[in-house]
């Protein structure tokens, strides 16, 4: 009789399969997209991996997915419309307790239509997923899942009392507020050296984000217009953008954007962030082609979001050694 010791992998196995279930019984088609690309993502602060040929003895000029979100976007522009995917992501990153260099990224979009759908996903996903591993005999943190929502201003205002909306282009007065009345943050002498995110980052994780802990999920919504990224601008107040994150205990789950669609602001968008790179880590990528042609095609108001499996497995479990 053989003694079989189950798999450590096995609740990760189950979560991909409560996944993959949810969104076909919500009619998503999915779908999967190239991990080695010509542009791998645009965000600043977050760095790929190259590919090296072994043959060319050289660096090529593809790169490993840092997001599957470019070609995601090329798959709205050519007519699909409710569409998921689930499979490796890579960044050149340390490791840690909630990453590693390849990680298991879920992303899905929705066509004609705004976050606030998304938004709803999320709860209704995670609650499904958090039932789906109980009849698995996977054991969860909670009965149920709990979800609270704030804005970003509101959060700040509750955790240090600071309206951030009031400082949104005023740099200079941020710099000062943090090196009067938050004296153990660390500050350059020189205020040229830190942009308006970074001053906003120095507070949300030095700050703020050490109150996430006492919050099953925390929904951060309508962050301050300089972090709009790729989401669009709220019209009746361009000083938030239409994005939100998920927290899990103080852990970050996940990114949503209300989608920008407008090729000329994403260009320059672009352009502002190429230059911050090379400023700040002394390299440069190729153009996101994939993505420009995508929206000069044309693509339709859409919300999207990217979320950490293991991440969500961790916060629906409390394992911590959950990535494989």
């Amino acid at each position: 009789m053989s003694n079989t010791k189950q798999s450590p992998h096995l609740p990760l196995f189950h979560l991909q399969q409560a996944i993959r279930n949810f969104f076909n019984e919500q009619d998503f088609l999915d779908v999967l997209t190239p991990p080695a690309v010509s542009n791998p993502g645009m965000e600043v602060h977050i760095h790929p991996f190259s590919l090296y040929s072994m043959q060319q003895s050289k660096k090529t000029e593809l790169y490993l997915h840092t997001s599957p979100e470019f070609h995601m976007k090329e798959l709205l522009s050519e007519g699909l419309s409710k569409i998921f995917t689930m499979s490796y992501c890579f960044r050149d990153e340390p490791n840690s307790e909630t990453h590693r260099p390849q990680f298991i990224m879920l992303e899905w979009y929705r066509a004609q239509a705004r976050y606030e759908s998304i938004m709803k996903d999320c709860e209704e996903l995670f609650s499904y997923c958090q039932k789906y591993l109980q009849s698995k005999q996977v054991q969860t943190i909670a009965d149920t899942v709990k979800f609270t929502k704030k804005t970003v201003q509101e959060i700040f205002i509750e955790t240090i009392n600071v309206d951030i909306l009031q400082y949104i282009d005023k740099k200079n007065d941020l710099y000062e507020l943090i090196e009067k009345n938050f004296k153990d943050i660390h500050l350059p002498t020189n205020r040229d050296e830190l942009s308006w995110d970074d001053l906003f980052f120095l507070l949300m994780l030095n700050k703020v984000e050490p109150h996430f802990e006492k919050y099953d999920f925390l929904l951060l919504y309508e962050f301050p217009a300089p972090l709009k990224a790729l989401s669009t601008l709220k019209e009746s107040n361009p000083l938030v953008c239409e994005r939100f994150e998920i927290y899990a205990n103080g852990v970050e789950l996940c990114n949503c954007f209300n989608e920008l669609t407008d090729l000329d602001e994403q260009v320059k968008r672009f352009e502002e962030q190429a230059k911050e790179k090379k400023e700040l880590y002394n390299y440069q990528l190729p153009k996101a082609d994939v993505l420009f042609d995508a929206l000069e095609r044309g693509i339709p108001p859409s919300a999207g979001i990217a979320l950490g499996v293991e991440r969500l497995l961790m916060a629906l479990t409390g394992n911590k050694d959950c990535f494989y």
